[in-house]
C-alpha cells in the first residue's frame, strides 16, 4: 500500500459519513483523540473519515495498532505499519464500525470479554475473539489457532496461576 492510501479522503461515502457522525455522537472518537493525545501521538486526518495517530508511548494495550472510535493508534509510524501489513487500515476501519454497532464505548468491555474467551478457548487473545475474526485475523497480523477442550484450557489457566 502506498503513502497515498494514508491521505485524507476528499469526499466520504454515505456509510463513511454515517460511521463518522455515529462515533462522534457516541463519544468514542472524542475518547480516542484523548487517548491518542495522552499517549503523545502525532494525530492527523486519515483516509475514509478516520484519524491516524502514531508514536503512542504507553505499553497498553499490547497491540501493533488499536482503534478507539474513528481513531487508529499505533506506537509505530502508520506508513511503516501499512507497508508491513497492507490490509491493516481496513482491519482497523472494521473495528471503527464495531464501535458504531456496540453504541460506542461499550465496545471496550465487550472486546475484553471476547479476548478473555479467546484466551480460554485457544490460549491466544485473537483467534476466537469475535471482533478480531470479524475484522479479519490475517489483515490484523493475527494467526488462527485451534480450539482446545475446556478441560485443557482450565488446566493451563490453573497451572499458570500457581506459578
Amino acid at each position: 500500500m502506498s503513502i497515498a492510501a494514508l491521505l485524507p479522503s476528499v469526499r466520504l461515502t454515505k456509510p463513511q459519513r454515517l460511521r463518522s457522525v455515529a462515533n462522534w455522537v457516541n463519544g468514542s472518537t472524542a475518547f480516542g483523540l484523548v487517548v491518542a493525545s495522552a499517549g503523545h501521538c502525532h494525530i492527523r486526518r486519515g483516509p475514509r473519515g478516520l484519524w491516524l495517530a502514531d508514536g503512542y508511548r504507553f505499553g497498553f494495550p499490547v497491540a501493533g495498532a488499536f482503534t478507539v472510535g474513528n481513531v487508529l493508534v499505533t506506537a509505530h509510524e502508520w506508513p511503516a505499519r501499512v507497508e508491513k501489513y497492507p490490509d491493516l487500515l481496513g482491519h482497523e476501519e472494521r473495528h471503527s464500525w464495531q464501535y458504531v454497532v456496540c453504541g460506542g464505548l461499550p465496545f471496550i468491555p465487550l472486546y475484553l470479554a471476547s479476548m478473555g474467551w479467546s484466551v480460554l478457548r485457544t490460549g491466544d487473545r485473537a483467534a476466537r475473539n469475535v471482533f478480531e475474526r470479524d475484522a479479519g485475523l490475517a489483515a490484523g497480523g493475527y494467526d488462527d489457532a485451534p480450539v482446545r477442550p475446556l478441560a485443557v484450557s482450565m488446566r493451563a489457566l490453573l497451572s499458570s496461576r500457581r506459578r
